[in-house]
């Protein structure tokens, strides 16, 4: 049975992508070697990157003074990694609180200079996005996280700021268009929209680098892999490259704006049965719900079918929909290389269950 891969992440990628990568593991270009035993140094993953960095650009309108990294360690080390490179210990960063993934950011953060939460849904465990705050231009940045994978949130504008914005999107990035010049540097783990686990995109802007006093790790100096092309260490080779082929499949698709179109239309045809269907409803304010990762839970009087849900969702080949424990029942992930029957699958075993109960 194929599987209908609703995972938060690692999660679904193009079919024509992994059919590539898999003969690419097997014999590179037909070299009699694999991907897997070239050498980073060697020209062909000298082309791969660059093609990589060539594709990021183009799919988003990178103007030439931002730089494209591929790091490790996940975003998560991009909790510290941008404080230790952007603030200095007399400085304070702005953050608003939206998810687990933001707090973190914040304790971090607290390691290198003076943090303000200027908003937080915390208390209201994260089911809305706060707005209207104020921004202090005194600031050196205000960090900001996109999408919320766990609470099914979403930041559908970004606020205007006078002071850089720095944003994690690991959950949301390439999934729809948005403007590069509002942020002075964005981080992304690859495993949602982009590749496998493995690497981490960082995208910054000339004048966000040099400004701390600190001495900085060469390792964890973003200058470092700006001036050697991500290429000072050896660095996770076959997930740039799958997502290379990723980028390459975005490019081919239609862009952002067609991604952001399918995404939409997936993720409103599940909202649309979740609201319709007396066994489900939502957890999170409608106007912050997600285009990625959709939340909901069987309703209090119905709370006794919800693991017989979930087994029927695994008899029928859907994985990936257990809900996170902080929120419990069902989330599924819609990322780009989600086709739509997956989410006509799912409507529908939702609504023969919801018949089947009377």
């Amino acid at each position: 049975m194929k599987k209908h891969n609703f995972s938060a992440g690692p999660a679904v990628l193009p079919a024509s992508v992994l059919k590539e990568a898999g003969k690419a593991a097997v014999n590179y270009q037909g070299m009699g070697l694999s991907l897997l035993e070239l050498s980073h140094r060697g020209p062909e993953f000298t082309a791969i990157i660059e093609e990589a960095n060539a594709l990021m650009r183009e799919i988003i309108g990178l103007p030439d003074n931002y730089h494209v990294l591929w790091l490790t360690g996940g975003a998560s080390s991009q909790f510290f990694m941008a404080p230790m490179n952007l603030l200095n210990e007399d400085e304070t960063a702005l953050f608003v609180n939206t998810g687990v993934w933001a707090d973190k950011a914040i304790i971090e953060a607290k390691a290198f200079g003076n943090v303000q939460v200027i908003a937080s849904s915390k208390e209201q465990n994260y089911t809305f996005i706060p707005k209207d705050y104020k921004i202090s231009k005194s600031a050196k940045y205000l960090h900001l996280t996109s999408n919320n994978t766990i609470y099914g949130t979403q930041m559908r504008k970004f606020p205007k700021s006078s002071v850089p914005i720095v944003c994690d999107m690991s959950s949301d990035f390439l999934s729809r268009p948005f403007k590069p010049e509002q942020f002075g540097l964005i981080y992304a783990g690859a495993q949602k929209n982009l590749g496998p686990a493995g690497t981490t995109v960082v995208i910054v802007r000339d004048d966000m680098l040099g400004t701390v006093l600190r001495h900085l790790p060469a390792m964890l100096d973003y200058r470092t892999f700006v001036k050697e092309n991500s290429l000072y260490n050896t660095p996770p080779v076959f997930p740039i490259y799958v997502s290379m082929l990723t980028l390459r499949w975005i490019k081919k698709s239609g862009g952002l704006k067609t991604l952001q179109r399918r995404n939409k239309a997936k993720a409103l045809l599940l909202y649309d049965e979740i609201d319709r269907n007396p066994l489900f409803r939502g957890t999170v304010a409608e106007e912050d719900r997600s285009y990625m990762n959709i939340c909901f839970v069987m309703n209090e009087k119905y709370a006794a079918l919800e693991a017989e849900f979930g087994k029927l969702c695994e008899a029928n080949g859907m994985i990936g929909l257990k809900g996170h424990r902080s929120v419990g029942g069902f989330r599924a992930s819609t990322y780009n290389a989600l086709p739509q029957k997956s989410v006509q699958a799912l409507v529908q075993l939702m609504r023969d269950f919801a018949e089947r109960k009377g």
